[in-house]
């Protein structure tokens, strides 16, 4: 039986809620998490508010295998996701020796108590580290706390991606060139012989070669391809465009 993880995403900042920054992180890490064969099941974005950040990753904490925050973590008055992830806890904020010793080293005699907050953590919190890193990831129970710049939101993601790869989603892809009102009856016959097959089924406007691309996944290939067949046998022969 392929095993199957769920995760949740906690995206925080009022900036990407007010429109002044983009949310790149949650498409990057969808794709990130599909590919390692993780579930993401749903996506939260919520206000720098220690109790707002507290309620949803508590909620997602016990809801899903693995959750990820996205953004509050920093040296300014306004990163309080490490604050909102204690109390989600019910532990603590401390300061971490090792990471205090790496920052008094790094910064020398220019060290600040702001810069020092970098070295704040939910008391129990595993450091994750990877030689490519030079900032450790902090995992508080089943949460990776991340910090919301892209940049390093992906090197981060990248760097701990094998600690939750499971088995992979297999995926094939119909390009059809009915209307989704055509072809409707046909998924939902599928669907009845194979309900387990997660099918989607996207319709592209002023497409010359086709008007719906459907994909088809499961963790079990065998349960896949014998989906595609009952789908295509449905459907009309001159109505199949390719597969992939």
């Amino acid at each position: 039986m392929a095993r199957t993880t769920t995760a949740g995403m906690v995206v925080i900042g009022n900036e990407i809620l007010s429109g002044k920054v983009t949310d790149t992180n949650t498409p990057f890490l969808a794709k990130q998490l599909r590919a390692a064969g993780v579930s993401l099941e749903r996506v939260i974005i919520i206000p720098d508010e220690i109790e707002t950040i507290a309620a949803a990753v508590g909620e997602y904490s016990r809801d899903y295998d693995i959750v990820f925050t996205s953004g509050g973590v920093g040296p300014t008055h306004d990163d309080l996701t490490i604050a909102g992830v204690a109390a989600a806890v019910g532990r603590p904020v401390v300061r971490h020796p090792q990471l205090e010793r790496a920052l008094r080293d790094f910064f020398g005699e220019s060290v600040t108590e702001a810069k020092l907050r970098l070295a704040d953590v939910v008391d129990g919190t595993e450091l994750v580290e990877d030689g490519n890193l030079k900032f450790p990831t902090f995992l508080v129970d089943n949460i990776y706390v991340l910090p919301g710049i892209p940049e390093i939101f992906r090197e981060k993601v990248g760097a701990i991606r094998n600690r939750f790869a499971t088995d992979p989603f297999f995926l094939r892809v119909v390009y059809v060139r009915e209307q989704e009102t055509t072809i409707a009856d046909w998924l939902d016959q599928t669907l009845e012989a194979f309900p387990d097959l997660l099918l989607g089924s996207y319709p592209k406007l002023n497409n010359p070669e086709y008007k719906v691309r459907l994909t088809l996944e499961s963790k079990d290939s065998d349960y896949l391809e014998n989906a595609l067949g009952r789908l295509l046998e449905l459907l009309p022969a001159e109505a199949v465009v390719r597969q992939e």
